[in-house]
């Protein structure tokens, strides 16, 4: 277990990362220690370091919600982080977004659905039903996950840990979203598909059925997993319920389109 002294001197240089966009080594390799609740506690010691800052939180992402993801991580639950209000971009219609890519360091993308929430969800034992009560609507979602804790140990080539990725606010760093907004009942969840291209080229395809068979499943877990921080997802958050896709690595000139179908589509660029 990790002391109140090295949460923060980690959550710091978390934060000198991001802002010099260089990359710190595995933690997990410095304190093999290491534990997944130490991995929460770095985060949250960055969130509130953000918070302190002047940055207000809109809501949380889950992460690693496949099957074959959780194995790879040798674990067997999802993860999750903060959104932040810096870390929103909203795209209008049919115009393309401009993001700048100096916001980030190693930016990868993602297809998501999100759910934004109109009453508040408070676990323990928040049920998949009572998430589509407390849903305003979904609408399609961009996650742009980063890595300020480098993917690949620079010595050793190791890919990092779960405690590294859950350290690093599960890898969030931005969230693209546009499309139409639908009710939770409205659409099928699980046959909520897109097409994700990159200048032109399709690299991506996938259903929401990928996120445990029901986005809205993460959800709940999400209430359930903040109740015994004391923590609840209020009206007017921001739930991103994991990919149903690869992440796609960009870079500055790329063009991205995330293609829902009967939900609309996503455009933005890298610049």
């Amino acid at each position: 277990m990790l002391n109140p002294e090295q949460i923060q001197q980690l959550a710091a240089e978390l934060q000198t990362s991001q802002d010099t966009r260089l990359q710190v080594e595995h933690f997990s390799k410095r304190f093999p220690g290491m534990t997944i609740e130490d991995g929460y506690q770095v985060s949250r010691a960055w969130v509130a370091a953000q918070i302190a800052a002047g940055a207000k939180v809109i809501g949380h992402k889950i992460g690693l919600t496949s099957r074959a993801m959780q194995i790879s991580s040798q674990i067997t639950e999802p993860d999750y982080g903060t959104l932040l209000d810096h870390m929103l971009y909203r795209c209008e219609g049919d115009a393309e977004l401009s993001i700048p890519v100096t916001n980030f360091i190693a930016p990868r993308v993602e297809v998501e659905l999100a759910f934004i929430l109109k009453a508040p969800l408070q676990g323990p034992n928040v049920t998949v039903e009572q998430v589509l009560d407390a849903t305003d609507y979904i609408t399609p979602a961009i996650e742009i996950i980063d890595a300020r804790i480098e993917q690949f140990c620079r010595h050793t080539k190791v890919m990092r840990k779960v405690f590294d990725t859950i350290s690093d606010n599960a890898a969030n760093a931005g969230i693209v979203l546009g499309g139409k907004r639908v009710g939770p009942r409205a659409v099928d969840r699980a046959w909520c598909g897109a097409i994700l291209r990159q200048n032109g080229v399709v690299e991506e395809t996938g259903l929401a059925a990928g996120v445990q068979g029901d986005p809205a499943i993460g959800i709940a877990w999400l209430a359930n997993k903040l109740a015994p921080w004391g923590e609840t997802l209020q009206p007017g958050h921001i739930v991103l319920a994991g990919s149903f896709t690869r992440p796609v690595a960009a870079k500055a000139g790329d063009a991205f389109e995330a293609d829902y179908g009967p939900l609309g589509s996503l455009k933005f660029r890298f610049v």
